[in-house]
């Protein structure tokens, strides 16, 4: 009897725990869960795409900033 006893409270603890540590793992995430599950599709994550795209743009302010050579301005001003 005392091992039935033993048993049924080892088991319903450990049941307890995976259910504790499954709802601390799922909780932060349970909406965007949710809308995966109803067929929302999340925008992609590219973090390369979007650095290059800053890398361009700085590297054209830098381009844009530096003096015009001087042979180069007499042709833009006769034109």
């Amino acid at each position: 009897m005392v091992m039935i006893v033993v048993s049924a409270l080892l088991f319903s603890s450990a049941l307890a725990v995976s259910v504790a540590v499954i709802a601390l793992a799922i909780g932060p995430q349970w909406r965007r869960i949710a809308r995966m599950a109803i067929g929302h599709v999340e925008p992609s994550f590219a973090p390369l795409e979007t650095l290059a795209l800053a890398e361009r743009r700085i590297a054209v302010r830098r381009w844009a900033s530096t003096p015009v050579p001087s042979p180069i301005r007499r042709l833009r001003e006769v034109a």
